[in-house]
């Protein structure tokens, strides 16, 4: 085992509903909390890590449609204001 992936004692503490699923999902699986907690704390830790390297590509693509200007921001996507304002043509 590597240095960076040598395994570490922690002490963690839960409410009692949840150190009880703990104990039945690990038992469930055939394993221990401890692995349990770990494998799941690695899935969360690899799913964030996945999402912000696909959020860094998706923010770093050229806008489409033609455009050559910027993407909207979340707000001006959504501005209702500018929809109601009477067209002055």
């Amino acid at each position: 085992m590597s240095a960076a992936n040598r395994l570490r004692n922690v002490t963690v503490t839960l409410e009692e509903d949840v150190a009880q699923w703990a104990r039945i999902e690990a038992a469930r699986r055939d394993t221990s909390v401890s692995r349990l907690l770990g494998e799941l704390l690695k899935e969360r830790m690899s799913a964030e890590d996945n999402y912000k390297r696909a959020m860094r590509r998706a923010l770093g693509r050229k806008p489409f449609l033609r455009s050559e200007d910027r993407y909207l921001t979340r707000e001006e996507a959504h501005d209702r204001t500018a929809l109601r304002r009477p067209n002055r043509d």
